[in-house]
């Protein structure tokens, strides 16, 4: 089910992602905050559409100002441990990993997901896009659904 909020204008792209972190300094005092400050903090959403014809409103925190678009959580890819791993399963994440230069580290630590959170797999979707795993984990490339 979509939701209508509002996002700064350079953003406001049918496809774009991006994980809402709740309320910021600047948002007070601001008369649209129930209007944009109605997302679920911690949560990756997708932009579905933007609103036609719809103004374009002055913002503290976009310099373009925002605009009404529909959203709507949107899935986790992960990296999870492969043992035991198939759709319908829940999981967790298997920690923290320090190697941001590998291929693999978006899906190891990713946005949308906590480590101390379970999730169910949605799909299984393959091998990781790592060759080697310097953590020597046994993983797996997981769609989450993170609405449970």
């Amino acid at each position: 089910m979509s939701t209508v909020t509002l996002i700064g204008t350079r953003l406001a792209e049918p496809g774009t992602e991006f994980v809402y972190h709740g309320e910021a300094d600047a948002c007070a005092g601001c008369p649209y905050r129930s209007q944009c400050l109605n997302l679920e903090s911690g949560t990756k959403y997708r932009i579905t559409s933007v609103r036609e014809n719809a103004q374009t409103l002055e913002c503290a925190m976009h310099d373009g100002g925002v605009r009404a678009v529909e959203v709507e959580p949107a899935d986790v890819r992960a990296n999870i441990t492969s043992k035991g791993a198939f759709a319908g399963s829940k999981t967790s994440l298997p920690g923290p990993c320090p190697y941001v230069e590998c291929p693999s580290h978006e899906y190891c630590e990713p946005d949308g997901a906590e480590f101390d959170e379970e999730y169910r797999i949605r799909e299984i979707l393959g091998e990781p896009p790592h060759d080697v795993c310097h953590l020597n984990r046994a993983l797996e490339l997981v769609e989450l659904d993170t609405d449970d």
